[in-house]
């Protein structure tokens, strides 16, 4: 059993990630920036501040069973992050203080005290590279990232990999593909699917994109790959985590239309392109598929029924 840190676990991906974890014995501990009445093993953090990461290891913070006694980890899932491309156009300034000085600050926590790290980048990083995405790639091609939010989990790559050569630290790197599903409650700068869904529902119009295409990920196979990690932890290593469903835009679109109910002349605009958005992401997942035995075990049509059939229950529709 590894008593294990996720920062960010009460997120779309961290909830799932949490439970997983959970179910293989292992103690969980997590962080997040919201409140909650989650047992004695949550605290509230903003992870932006150091003195409130610093705490979580030093003791103090957590609601139930207050102490100052010290607390260690064997491994600390940093998924915690402000998510999105437009998002990171909007709110620019918390964006690069929760990605790139809150990434530090938990790189700096890992330099004293010595734990395994797994450190979340993302698939926008490749940019508008147009081959299949390989981990390699930002290593024979000048890349260039499209967005602020690229940009700021790319810096976190470079972030680890310098801590990594100057002090030793060991982490993994995972680039996550378009992760959707149940759990994954609407905003406007949420994934792709997650938009769909609800506008659909609530009869929201939307804009369809012709000429993207996208490698969607169903969250239950993103997090059991993820947690595989700690059962073959390599540091220095980044992975694609990602599925087989390379769809365009439309595809998805069409599917969330006939589980929602709705016809697409009420609904759905199209446009040839989006400003600044990659176009194609073709994702090339052979080492995780070695090393963590990632798999696709839920197709985009039945992600996307699972999608809408917990947004009925989850939004009373």
């Amino acid at each position: 059993m590894a008593k294990i840190l996720v920062t960010g676990g009460l997120g779309a991906v961290g909830s799932h990630l949490v439970k997983e974890l959970e179910s293989r014995g292992n103690k969980v501990f997590v962080i997040d920036l919201k409140h909650h009445h989650w047992a004695k093993n949550y605290a509230r953090c903003d992870i932006s501040e150091y003195k409130q990461v610093e705490r979580i290891w030093t003791g103090g913070g957590w609601p139930y069973g207050y102490t100052d006694k010290p607390r260690k980890f064997d491994y600390v899932y940093h998924l915690a992050a402000e998510f999105g491309r437009w998002n990171g156009e909007d709110y620019y300034e918390t964006m690069w203080r929760s990605n790139a000085i809150g990434t530090k600050n938990i790189i700096r926590m890992q330099e004293k005290e010595g734990f395994k790290a797994l450190y979340f980048s993302s698939s926008e990083v490749y940019g508008d590279y147009e081959g299949v995405m390989s981990e390699d790639v930002m290593d024979k091609f000048e890349i260039r990232q499209m967005n602020d939010y690229a940009m700021s989990k790319w810096v976190n790559e470079q972030q680890v990999l310098n801590s990594a050569a100057q002090y030793g630290t060991e982490s993994v790197r995972v680039r996550l593909f378009n992760t959707y599903g149940p759990g994954e409650h609407y905003s406007p700068y949420r994934s792709v699917i997650c938009l769909f869904c609800f506008r659909a529902l609530h009869d929201i119009p939307y804009i369809v994109y012709k000429n993207h295409k996208r490698t969607s990920t169903y969250i239950t196979d993103c997090t059991r790959t993820l947690a595989n990690i700690v059962d073959n932890f390599k540091p220095g290593e980044v992975y694609n985590v990602g599925g087989k469903d390379y769809h365009d835009i439309e595809t998805a679109s069409n599917l969330v239309l006939k589980y929602a109910g709705k016809k697409e002349k009420d609904l759905v605009t199209y446009k040839d392109s989006e400003l600044l958005t990659t176009k194609l992401k073709l994702i090339d997942t052979t080492k995780a598929e070695k090393d963590l035995n990632n798999k696709t075990t839920v197709s985009l049509e039945e992600g996307i029924k699972n999608t809408i059939d917990w947004m009925k229950v989850e939004y009373k529709i």
